[in-house]
């Protein structure tokens, strides 16, 4: 066992107003449940469950800021007045077991109008069967799977930086403590940031200050919509993998920009575009752990590290070594959604199971 005094994930962070009361977060994972975007009780009861499990930050599957913002027709959205009432009773359930619930707002880009992964037909879905035309900074695809899509013309950009900025003051009417603008993966954002998706050749492609402007326009207009007091998050993805693309250093410039725009954390991830997928870069636990590092000590901002982090003493070691200020978590918290309270007992940390469990569990010999 850890002493208690070395148990860094479990020691709260303050973020602006909001107060997370240990460093443990469950990463957006997309659950392919929802009809015409809207939360279901499958979220409320997933979502849900994560929070009893003690963590700190609990959030939102990817969710669409505009319809052809999904990847499939069965994800989760946030482009309509009507979608915030499921969403606040979420938010609400999450909150009340001490997590702080946060929403990341997506757009999926060219890899959109797919089925979820389950389905024997995993490739595109025609308009006529529930699909749409996906957009893109060009009309290319990512992989020969996707659709062909639609090159965004400059309205069309900052329509779409208006979608952003209109799901962020419907995420605060919802009560979400936090936001995070979803730009890795091969999405819509990091399409433009990434050489290897975006082949434009006007004010938003070519150079880097032309490739970055889309998600520092959006950055902005999220900032406005969002409250003052509340904390945003941005995840990237820190390097395509591929020669010619994306690169960490690309990262450690980007990130100056988004904190003068007011983000508070950058989520780093990686890969998701080009020929090598992010589950073949993913060689070894922990992996993305030092590109964390880098950005928190190059760019003096909090970061969140993510990536193939498997028991308890990884976590608390890129929390406790200064690499990151937060951890999350995706495929663990799925098998063991009360983690954190396992955690907890390896590293002789507080943390109470909540009350309706505590006597079953100090029964059964655990805290």
């Amino acid at each position: 066992m850890i002493e208690t005094a070395t148990a860094a994930l479990f020691e709260p962070l303050d973020l602006r107003g909001v107060r997370v009361r240990n460093r443990l977060v469950v990463s957006p994972m997309s659950m392919y449940a929802s009809v015409d975007g809207f939360a279901t009780d499958w979220h409320l009861v997933h979502l849900g469950s994560r929070a009893i499990g003690g963590a700190g930050i609990v959030f939102t599957e990817a969710t669409a800021v505009d319809p052809r913002g999904r990847i499939s027709q069965y994800d989760l959205g946030i482009w309509s007045d009507e979608h915030v009432e499921p969403l606040a009773r979420i938010n609400a359930f999450v909150a009340a077991q001490g997590a702080v619930c946060g929403l990341q707002l997506a757009h999926a880009g060219r890899k959109g109008s797919v089925g979820p992964p389950w389905d024997p037909q995993r490739g595109c879905v025609a308009p006529e069967d529930g699909g749409w035309t996906p957009v893109a900074p060009t009309a290319e695809r990512d992989m020969p799977h996707y659709p062909l899509p639609h090159a965004l013309d400059v309205d069309e950009i900052r329509a779409h930086v208006a979608l952003y900025g209109a799901a962020a003051a419907r995420a605060a009417r919802a009560g979400f403590g936090i936001v995070e603008i979803h730009a890795a993966h091969g999405y819509l954002l990091h399409e433009f940031l990434s050489p290897l998706a975006n082949g434009r050749t006007d004010a938003y492609g070519g150079s880097f200050e032309h490739r970055v402007r889309f998600l520092l326009e959006v950055t902005e207009a999220v900032r406005r919509a969002w409250p003052e007091e509340k904390p945003l998050f941005v995840r990237i993805s820190s390097t395509d993998w591929e020669p010619g693309g994306w690169t960490l250093d690309d990262s450690v410039r980007l990130a100056p920009l988004l904190v003068e725009r007011g983000v508070d954390v950058i989520d780093v991830s990686s890969g998701g575009i080009g020929r090598r997928p992010l589950e073949v870069a993913a060689q070894a636990p922990g992996y993305q752990v030092p590109f964390a590092a880098r950005i928190r000590r190059e760019c003096g901002v909090k970061t969140m590290a993510v990536g193939q982090i498997l028991d308890s003493a990884a976590a608390n070691a890129a929390i406790a070594s200064g690499d990151a200020d937060l951890v999350a978590i995706a495929r663990l918290s799925l098998g063991e959604p009360y983690f954190a309270y396992h955690a907890a007992r390896d590293l002789g940390a507080d943390l109470a199971w909540p009350d309706r469990y505590r006597r079953a569990v100090l029964l059964d010999g655990e805290r």
